[in-house]
């Protein structure tokens, strides 16, 4: 028997013990054996590959033709017996046709996930394995594994040695740990009058995570942006000061590096001096374009990420990982234990060793799996290039789209792509009060256009009290020949647009 890796002793077996083959043995249900266990694998992953082969020219979205029957048949309670496991996964396969495709190269709604594989065979080995790292002692070289990425995110936003933080499920849980963070740093356990500030273009989970964190609509203050749709330094500053004045005690700063509409970022290094001077937290919402960092481009535009106190990242977005995947990375780890650090009598002797962080204690979660791995693995078997080249072909690509784009006498461009998302709209046709109103009725039905196709798809939003389309370039499979694509498809269907309301007009 050859030792174990991580403990030389051996146990000896005892010589009166039965052996186990003269045991008899007992069937378990939910311990499936070695054929049993390879013909699940083999049977998922047959699929799972065909479903990556077709992605390609799959329809963008099918959730509008998901037949009644099968929202019923998902609803039902579960078999008291077992069931057949092609049945099983045929009834999976159809449930999941019925959804956006956001892993497709034709997807650019919103800001999409690319899932790519060996992230989700990560997730297997990290769901078969179970291991606990919400302290360290459990499963020290583990912790140090994914305490080795979270030091890595910290270097991408350049922030100090000593940094650290915690892989979480998004950006949401990342926002609401930092707001909660930033709220016991500056206000303690009296709340009263607390303030936080927001651009205008800032993410909502913002303003959901101040809420959960106790704070009334009011304690949100959102700062107006410039016409490039970045917050305005100087108007911060004033209403930090006249808040001030009227009793209120502010004590949070967000800024956003990439905003999910059109991809603005704010001043960041004016944000974090404001901050610093008044004494406030600098959070930044990095969740769509931090990173962005990675690459040379990214790094000059998103200058002032250093200076935050804590950064959100999603790596589900900007990183092609499956959805789930988040960091929330801070300054002074020991300003998030303040916050959430907590004991109890079954928590006695749980000290860990190496130095290692106990994310429990720097986050909401105590039963905690490992998050590491679906970040490790692909960064260990693809490289960090890897990743650096497919942003920096997100950014290629979001300039091509807009040259396109610029050309076409139907559309307007109100602003250049700081990353990757493009933003476009028809041009009011013809004169008068209502021309915007007319151009908002034409971007709409630009859209309806765009995306019945099913080859693309595209979504909306409304900046200014203008109907807005939003191209936004991130799935790791969308290349030149997609986008492309996709801006053919625009062209043609905003010249369609636009013959048909000139006519009306």
């Amino acid at each position: 028997m050859a030792d174990h890796p991580c403990d030389s002793s051996l146990i000896d077996e005892a010589e009166d013990e039965p052996s186990a083959s003269s045991a008899p043995r007992r069937i378990h249900p939910l311990e499936p054996d070695r054929a049993a266990m390879a013909e699940i694998g083999q049977a998922v992953l047959r699929r799972a590959i065909a479903f990556i082969e077709t992605l390609p020219d799959r329809p963008t979205a099918s959730g509008d033709d998901t037949p009644p029957e099968l929202i019923r048949a998902m609803l039902a309670p579960p078999p008291e017996g077992p069931g057949e496991l092609e049945a099983v996964l045929d009834q999976l396969d159809q449930a999941a046709a019925c959804a956006y495709e956001t892993g497709s190269p034709g997807f650019f709604a919103y800001v999409p996930g690319g899932g790519i594989f060996t992230s989700a065979v990560a997730d297997l080995y990290t769901g078969v394995t179970n291991r606990y790292v919400g302290h360290a002692f459990a499963a020290p070289a583990l912790v140090a594994l994914e305490q080795g990425v979270v030091r890595w995110l910290t270097g991408i936003c350049g922030l100090p040695q000593g940094s650290g933080g915690l892989l979480m499920t998004g950006g949401s849980m990342a926002t609401l740990c930092a707001v909660i963070a930033a709220r016991h740093a500056g206000l303690g356990e009296d709340l009263a009058g607390g303030t936080l500030y927001v651009g205008a273009e800032t993410h909502h989970s913002v303003a959901k995570a101040a809420r959960l964190a106790g704070l009334p609509a009011a304690g949100i203050r959102t700062v107006p942006c410039g016409p490039d749709l970045a917050m305005d330094p100087e108007a911060l500053a004033g209403m930090i000061a006249d808040d001030r004045s009227a009793g209120k005690r502010p004590f949070l700063v967000v800024g956003t590096a990439g905003t999910t509409n059109t991809g603005a970022i704010d001043p960041l290094p004016q944000l974090a001096a404001i901050a610093q001077r008044e004494g406030l937290w600098f959070h930044i919402d990095g969740a769509y374009g931090g990173m962005f960092r990675l690459t040379r481009r990214g790094q000059a535009r998103l200058r002032g990420m250093e200076l935050a106190d804590s950064v959100a990242l999603d790596q589900h977005k900007t990183m092609f990982l499956p959805f789930g995947a988040s960091a929330l990375v801070v300054r002074e780890p020991h300003r998030l234990a303040a916050a959430y650090q907590a004991d109890a009598a079954y928590l006695a002797g749980m000290e860990g060793e190496f130095g290692l962080p106990d994310f429990a204690d720097l986050g909401p979660e105590l039963t905690r799996g490992m998050r590491g791995l679906r970040v490790w693995l692909p960064l260990q078997l693809h490289g960090v290039a890897a990743f650096r080249e497919a942003l920096d072909e997100k950014l290629d690509l979001a300039q091509f789209a807009y040259r396109q784009l610029l050309d076409e006498p139907a559309l307007e461009l109100p602003w250049q792509p700081p990353l990757s998302i493009v933003a476009f709209r028809m041009r009011p046709a013809g004169p008068g009060p209502d021309a915007a109103r007319r151009a908002n009725r034409a971007t709409e039905a630009l859209l309806d256009r765009i995306n019945a196709g099913g080859r693309v798809r595209l979504s909306a939003t409304t900046i200014g009290g203008r109907v807005t389309l939003r191209l936004c370039i991130v799935v790791h499979r969308a290349h030149a020949d997609r986008v492309a694509e996709a801006v053919g498809i625009i062209r043609t269907s905003a010249r369609s647009v636009h013959a048909t309301a000139t006519t009306r007009h």
